[in-house]
């Protein structure tokens, strides 16, 4: 009966959910229903990807609606209907304007919109209200995580279910079966679930609804290791005075999610720090403690940038420490703790860091510009503000270049770049700059390169020529034979040699045409596309005609005596006997 009952209680929960949000149900289940799309017909483009990521975030925006007509007490259907339109249209220009291509900005906007939407999921309810807001989101986030197990055991179930029909009933089951009951657990039933848990407006939530076992966890297993940690980041600041020594890489993120972390629990303890003395100790410590390990965090990053300039990395690193910063001095010297101001004042930083003149991407563009006109100013390369070639430069500061320009072009557009020429492209740095891409990092493992051609070349021109060998298969002195002629090719050598009845008429070391696009288009982190001709090898002697297009070249290259390493070249071989 007690079954029975708890099942009767789940779709009670259930139907309630769907009648008070109903629109954000559909919009999750839509976002399945793509994603299942997007599995069965694989399209070339990434239009059902964004519509997908849009229906997604409708499901925070359509949530956040529906609590304002709540906590203003509006009953107003046809209000209601008119606020889901002005999101939907919101939704739809938001399509138009910033998914227009995938890339690091669209990703990075869109997360940050994504988050200040869900943040607004749960101070919306309490923007008037001032007591128990830390017990409403406890109570939030504790069903968050039944939810998380319930779903784990329905899908675990169902898919127990699936597999014991295929195996056992011999009814083929597809394995893509197994993901669309993932996709239907997570949007349909996980977000039903989670949304009937949602207290309403006037449920009474009061720090005696404070779970046991959340209090077990955080008194006594989290604080301990916040603690040793703190005192290991203590040792390790004493460390850095002695030596004067910042190893400016790790330090920022070792203190930032530390100092997060100790936020977040200063958050879900602050309703039991009347109760409990350790709690009030924490709350009260914590934050000064943390301070001065957040200082130590922006000379850190301060030397970076003050070396590189500013990248959209660096920023949120810089924006998230300060908001960081404000909040422990918040808990430091504010009497009469609201807390609502933590998940308020981080979806206005996160919105900030993603809109406007002060985001992250209008800051480093500005900032990497800067240090790219002083690295040119410091080596004669600007004259009456135009570029000037010039190769006779220190390999540092063409590797500062480099990067600068590789920043540009793999995060927003050369055509950002102050100085450079209208079309440039990476492949023209010779050409423009006097010097080829120069790779920044140098490692024991080499500096890597990588050319391929140009995805544009959809044929082989083999005119003229009598056999073609792939040798994308043909490795280790392994031999391809047509007739009386034979090939084979090296791979550690990178040697390729023909014979023709049996007696050797060509041999070539591949490694030589490597070297002359290294040095005419520099080694470049990231695959560089050649035109087809810059990929293509032609040599002839008086017994043979020899044509090599290279399809892929990659490797890497060491600094100690400019020796090719480890590499691999795929490639066709043409060939006409004379």
């Amino acid at each position: 009966m007690n079954l029975v009952k708890s099942f009767k209680n789940l779709l009670s929960g259930l139907y309630l959910s769907l009648k008070r949000f109903p629109l954000t149900i559909v919009l999750s289940a839509a976002v399945a229903a793509v994603l299942i799309t997007i599995s069965e017909i694989t399209p070339t483009e990434d239009t059902l990807g964004k519509i997908a990521m849009i229906l997604a975030l409708g499901i925070p925006l359509s949530l956040s609606i529906k609590l304002i007509f709540e906590r203003i007490d509006e009953k107003s259907y046809f209000k209601l209907t008119a606020a889901y339109i002005v999101g939907g249209l919101f939704l739809i220009l938001y399509y138009f304007l910033f998914l227009k291509e995938m890339n690091m900005v669209s990703i990075t906007r869109y997360t940050g919109v994504s988050l200040a939407l869900y943040l607004a999921f749960l101070f919306i309810p309490f923007l008037i209200k001032k007591e128990h807001f830390e017990m409403y989101v406890i109570t939030v986030f504790s069903r968050f995580l039944i939810t998380i197990i319930y779903s784990a055991i329905l899908f675990f179930g169902l898919s127990a279910i699936l597999f014991t029909i295929d195996k056992l009933l011999q009814i083929n089951v597809p394995e893509k079966t197994y993901f669309y009951t993932w996709l239907i657990v997570v949007f349909v039933f996980a977000l039903s679930y989670f949304l009937a848990g949602i207290p309403l407006k006037n449920q009474e939530i009061t720090e005696k609804s404070y779970p046991r076992a959340f209090r077990i966890l955080l008194l006594y297993i989290v604080m301990p290791l916040l603690s040793a940690y703190t005192i290991i980041l203590y040792i390790y600041f004493g460390k850095i005075i002695v030596t004067q020594q910042w190893p400016v890489g790790i330090v920022s993120h070792l203190v930032l999610w530390y100092s997060v972390i100790v936020t977040i629990i200063l958050f879900f303890i602050t309703p039991i720090k009347d109760e409990i003395s350790l709690a009030h100790k924490f709350l009260k410590l914590a934050p000064k403690i943390i301070l001065p390990l957040i200082i130590m965090m922006f000379v850190s990053i301060g030397i970076r940038i003050n070396a590189y300039g500013v990248t959209e990395r660096r920023y949120f690193v810089v924006i998230l420490a300060l908001w960081v910063f404000l909040i422990m001095l918040y808990f430091s010297f504010t009497r009469k703790l609201r807390n609502i101001i933590i998940p308020i004042t981080l979806s206005i930083i996160a919105l900030i860091s993603i809109l406007g003149p002060l985001s992250s991407y209008s800051i480093s563009k500005r900032s990497q510009n800067k240090i790219f006109e002083k690295v040119l100013t410091r080596n004669n390369m600007l004259k009456d503000g135009k570029l000037q070639s010039n190769a006779d430069i220190s390999k540092k500061d063409k590797a500062q270049i480099s990067s600068i320009l590789d920043y540009f072009n793999t995060n927003h557009s050369l055509k950002d770049v102050n100085y450079i020429p209208e079309n440039f492209k990476i492949v023209n740095m010779k050409d423009v700059l006097g010097f080829p891409f120069e790779y920044s990092i140098t490692s024991p493992v080499g500096e890597y390169f990588n050319f391929s051609i140009s995805q544009s070349e959809k044929s082989i021109d083999i005119k003229g020529y009598d056999y073609l060998f792939d040798m994308r298969s043909l490795y280790n002195n392994e031999s391809g034979v047509k007739n009386a002629l034979k090939v084979s090719y090296d791979y550690a050598s990178s040697d390729v040699k023909i014979f023709y009845e049996g007696k050797k008429i060509y041999t070539k070391d591949l490694s030589s045409f490597t070297e002359s696009l290294i040095n005419k288009y520099g080694n470049q982190p990231r695959t560089n596309e050649l035109p087809a001709e810059a990929m293509t090898l032609i040599e002839e002697n008086e017994k043979i005609k020899v044509k090599i297009i290279f399809l892929n070249i990659s490797g890497n290259r060491y600094e100690s005596n400019e020796n090719l390493g480890d590499k691999g070249l795929d490639f066709y071989l043409l060939v006409k006997v004379k």
